[in-house]
């Protein structure tokens, strides 16, 4: 069977610095859905790029990579209700209809609304994208207003498939203790990738997941480097705080992982991500260089160099291999 990858497309520079609330890595899930006869609704929320195979077929018709309904013979129209996976201030939308070509919705609009008790029934819902036109195989960005958001209801009509469905947006982290450790670069709490030197194996948002690795693949892994140099990756903490932990664990890089790593770290206002490329050289070391080992996680506490708070980090892979997740525990900073 020929397996074919959507194309990922560049964001704006506006979406880059955010957060995509519904994605499955940290929890978003669908509550409740009209139909998905030919295609489960829970595929519209994965991470990676939506993906079409020819040839493959399952008892409902072509298998499809994303959330696709049956053809309505009633008035109507399909919709769908996705529980974000954390709260969040949303402002963008990316409806993907990659690979459904006569099988795509004529238009889609979303609702939203905040009901942290899950209680959807009292909840009121509010228009974030009014009904708008689709077109086949192909991302469509929008904006809203900025809403405080913890669930989203997508509407198609009046049937058909998406791929995969972004929201944008900035983590609202609510009825947070500050005297508590937190994961300050984890993806549940807003933590993103500004810039990588190289990802040919692997992704560095890996490094963000929530859980351990799952396998090889599950990480952040250059190609072999036939150079000087090293390999790093600039991390926008979620939230800004002092560090008191640092995590590096190298689950499943076994004869690829990195002899040594270093992070770097500062507190940064008002700078773009392009600008804190150049910036990230000469940035203090909260971690100086500490010899890594295979397939093991890497704690680091008498290790850390003091910094009063920190909202960028740079982690330097020396000289290249493979890291599946990094930690930096921590409490928020006032």
């Amino acid at each position: 069977m020929t397996v074919h990858i959507a194309k990922t497309i560049p964001l704006p520079n506006h979406l880059q610095a955010l957060t995509n609330l519904a994605d499955a890595r940290i929890g978003a899930a669908i509550v409740s859905c009209s139909d998905e006869f030919f295609a489960k609704a829970e595929r519209m929320l994965q991470s990676e790029p939506a993906k079409f195979i020819e040839g493959k077929y399952d008892d409902h018709g072509k298998w499809m990579d994303g959330w696709e309904s049956r053809r309505k013979r009633e008035a109507g129209y399909d919709w769908c209700i996705v529980r974000l996976g954390v709260t969040g201030n949303v402002t963008s939308f990316d409806i993907d209809t990659s690979f459904f070509t006569g099988n795509y919705p004529a238009s889609a609009s979303i609702e939203g609304c905040y009901a942290p008790d899950e209680n959807l029934e009292n909840a009121e819902w509010i228009q974030l994208l009014e009904n708008s036109v689709l077109s086949p195989d192909n991302h469509h960005l929008f904006d809203c207003t900025p809403q405080k958001i913890t669930h989203i209801r997508l509407n198609i009509f009046p049937d058909g498939g998406i791929a995969r469905l972004r929201v944008y947006g900035n983590v609202v982290l609510e009825h947070v203790d500050t005297t508590q450790q937190l994961d300050l670069i984890g993806l549940k709490n807003g933590g993103r990738i500004v810039a990588f030197s190289d990802a040919h194996f692997g992704h560095p948002n890996n490094l963000l997941n929530p859980d351990r690795g799952l396998n090889m693949g599950d990480g952040w892994e250059t190609k072999r480097r036939r150079a000087p140099g090293f390999d790093w990756c600039i991390i926008a903490l979620g939230q800004t705080g002092q560090v008191e932990k640092i995590e590096v664990d190298t689950a499943y890089f076994k004869g690829n992982y990195p002899a040594f790593c270093s992070i770097q770290a500062a507190y940064v206002e008002n700078a773009t991500d392009a600008q804190l490329i150049p910036q990230s050289m000469f940035w203090s070391f909260l971690l100086e260089q500490q010899p890594l080992s295979m397939d093991n996680v890497h704690e680091y506490i008498a290790e850390i160099l003091e910094h009063q708070k920190v909202n960028y980090i740079r982690v330097n892979m020396i000289p290249d291999g493979g890291i599946s997740r990094i930690r930096l525990w921590g409490k928020i900073a006032e």
